[in-house]
């Protein structure tokens, strides 16, 4: 879902004849690409680059744009894992998430994973604030029930009221983005941004200096991190296991 504001920006910006574009996120990346199909474009945490069209495929672009997905089908299954390990009463878990802006590539993996724990699983969409409030306060109505936020542009934004909103109902809930936990949010498991941004510089060099991006492969990630809130834990009276925290790769107490 791009915003018309985003638009915006992005017809200004490409109209300022740069020789590169570095794109955060599947809106933005969209964006550009309704602006120009000259411009090459970089783009990271696109969530499926070819689902979305920017791409023929991972291996050979093939147009103006390349960069770093942050798609990994199997990270849906880790989450529920991991929600299991530190929260092992949850038997029911729901998956926020918003159909306009998030792609749908987890829910294979999510579902295998789901099935292998014993744990029932339902998609929970959501359009707006008071659907939030709405599914989490049906959810939590269940004291065996886990979350599960799924990564798009829509639960990110909206990252404060669904940290409140699981903090209040005492819901154990796991994040794909290390700003939740480091938000108050119990735990996170994904893509480490840091160094998707280290790896886009080296594509942008590689442009300036006369690659073109229909030759430079999508790249998948190839860093994650376990992030664990120590403090949200103990106001979920939640012990975390030993071995998950020497697993992190951050313990925010």
């Amino acid at each position: 879902m791009i915003s018309n504001q985003m638009r915006a920006r992005a017809k200004e910006l490409i109209g300022l004849i740069p020789d590169v574009v570095v794109a955060e996120g599947t809106p933005s990346t969209a964006a550009f690409r309704e602006e120009s199909r000259a411009t090459p474009i970089v783009f990271l945490q696109a969530a499926n680059p070819v689902g979305s069209g920017f791409v023929a495929s991972l291996a050979h672009p093939g147009g103006n744009i390349t960069g770093f997905t942050n798609f990994e089908p199997s990270m849906g299954g880790k989450w529920l894992e991991l929600l299991k390990q530190i929260a092992p009463g949850v038997a029911r878990a729901g998956a926020l998430f918003n159909p306009q802006t998030h792609t749908g590539q987890y829910w294979q993996a999510i579902e295998a994973a789901a099935q292998s724990l014993a744990v029932e699983f339902a998609r929970a969409p959501v359009h707006s604030a008071a659907e939030i409030e709405d599914v989490i306060g049906a959810l939590a109505k269940d004291p065996n029930a886990g979350l599960l936020v799924m990564p798009d542009s829509f639960t990110l934004a909206h990252r404060e009221l669904i940290i409140a909103l699981a903090t209040r109902h005492r819901l154990p809930t796991i994040y794909a983005f290390r700003v939740y936990a480091t938000s108050g949010g119990l735990m996170c498991y994904g893509v480490d941004p840091v160094e998707d941004y280290r790896r886009a510089a080296s594509y942008v060099d590689r442009i300036l200096k006369g690659e073109k991006p229909a030759d430079l492969p999508v790249q998948a990630p190839t860093k994650f991190l376990l992030v664990i809130n120590l403090k949200a834990a103990k106001a979920l009276g939640l012990t975390v296991p030993d071995k998950l925290l020497v697993a992190a790769d951050e313990v925010i107490e």
